[in-house]
C-alpha cells in the first residue's frame, strides 16, 4: 500500500462534493470536495507508480484547474481509467 501526497494549481472551486467509482480490481474510487486549492491523496495497492501519477494528474488538472481536495482509492486502474474517474466526479460537482 502506498499513499502520494499531490498538490497543483487550481482557481474554480468546485460547487459540491462528489463520488464516483468502486475500489475493485483495475478500478478506483474518487472522492472530490471543495477547497481553497487542490490537492490529491492517493491510496494504492500499486506501489512505484509516483511518477505515472503524477503524469496523469498533472495533465488532467493542467486541462480542468479546479479548486478541490480529492481523495483516489486505487485498486490497480490504468491511466486511462483515472483520467474517466476524475472526468465523471468533476461531471457531478457541476450536476
Amino acid at each position: 500500500m502506498e499513499i502520494i501526497e499531490l498538490r497543483f494549481p487550481g482557481d474554480r472551486p468546485i460547487a459540491r462534493c462528489a463520488h464516483v467509482g468502486v475500489v475493485g480490481s483495475g478500478d478506483l474510487e474518487v472522492l472530490l470536495s471543495p477547497a481553497g486549492e487542490t490537492t490529491v491523496t492517493i491510496r494504492t495497492s500499486v506501489d512505484g507508480f509516483g511518477p505515472t501519477w503524477q503524469a496523469t494528474l498533472a495533465r488532467f488538472f493542467a486541462r480542468h484547474p479546479v479548486a478541490a481536495r480529492v481523495e483516489i482509492n486505487d485498486a490497480g486502474a490504468t491511466p486511462g481509467v483515472v483520467s474517466l474517474r476524475l472526468a465523471q466526479a468533476l461531471e457531478e460537482t457541476q450536476g
